[in-house]
């Protein structure tokens, strides 16, 4: 049977999270040459390289991050079991990573994500944002435990996952107080609009596109993003009108300080929670399925 040499993993890690020998080894203690002497037996017993040098700097390789993960959960859980045998924690925090595809509104993830502070064993959460194909290579990886994302992951893909359908809701139009005239005659009123959309490609972007196209509607694109919350701060500066999910009008009305313009119930906005299991078993991704389904969109 092999055993991993847990100083050597140690060592790794600490490096991994300094970003140096140097300042590892201030932490540790031990010289540089040392230092690397250790790493370096870990690579070799594990048959793969975990550093690589990119100028001054120590990057991690593909493998490397996921050692690290696995070695961050390794001496968390380590500290945790001390704090729990001498009485310092009154039991072990949970943890939850989760992807969050950069076009999703924030609002929205906020609402997905709070049922997995409420849960009875206490849950640290770990939001990682990023696009929908980078993330699901890091689910891939195993680390993250979920991706939320407005796509699902594509028929054929090179990653083995599964989609878990959270729910769908229309989509508003918002603008400042300049803007009031187009709830008139609305959506009619939304050509030659100034209007701030996300990027082409887009799910939501291709749904918007050909509902326009439908109704003969052509507002006055000035802006595109693919940061949706980024999108809301130039609304919110009367740049031009926007759209957001229905779901969350009263915190996009609050947070950005727009009025509701008009809704295009004809445009749905569609969310999944993907895990690299069929059957999901961590408690935080459960309750997150759950209260979408009953609570956020079921309505």
């Amino acid at each position: 049977m092999e055993w991993l040499n847990y100083h050597h993993l140690l060592y790794f890690w600490v490096t991994a999270r300094e970003g140096s020998l140097a300042r590892a080894g201030e932490v540790l203690r031990l010289a540089r040459p040392t230092l690397s002497g250790q790493i370096r037996a870990l690579e070799n017993s594990l048959g793969e390289k975990l550093f690589v040098r990119v100028g001054r700097r120590l990057e991690l390789t593909e493998m490397g991050r996921v050692v690290q993960r696995y070695a961050e959960e390794i001496f968390t859980l380590g500290r945790e079991m001390l704090d729990t045998v001498k009485g310092r924690s009154a039991g072990a925090l949970a943890r939850l990573d989760v992807g969050v595809a950069d076009v999703v509104a924030k609002l929205v993830v906020r609402r997905l994500l709070e049922p997995a502070l409420h849960l009875a064993q206490s849950t640290r959460l770990m939001c990682h944002e990023d696009s929908h194909d980078r993330l699901l290579n890091r689910l891939a990886a195993h680390e993250l435990d979920v991706v939320i994302s407005d796509a699902p992951v594509p028929p054929g893909s090179a990653v083995r996952a599964f989609n878990h359908a959270l729910g769908q809701c229309s989509v508003s139009v918002f603008g400042t107080r300049e803007y009031f005239k187009v709830r008139r005659d609305f959506p009619r009123s939304l050509t030659d609009t100034p209007m701030l959309l996300p990027m082409v490609g887009t799910p939501l972007r291709r749904s918007l596109d050909t509902w326009f196209d439908t109704l003969t509607i052509r507002p006055r694109v000035i802006g595109e993003f693919e940061d949706s919350a980024l999108l809301k701060v130039f609304g919110g500066d009367g740049a031009g009108v926007f759209v957001a999910p229905s779901a969350v009008e009263r915190e996009v009305r609050r947070q950005y300080g727009v009025e509701l313009l008009g809704r295009i119930d004809e445009v749905q906005e569609r969310y999944y929670a993907i895990t690299v299991e069929r059957r999901i078993r961590h408690p935080a991704v459960v309750a997150i399925c759950e209260n979408a389904r009953d609570e956020i969109f079921g309505r």
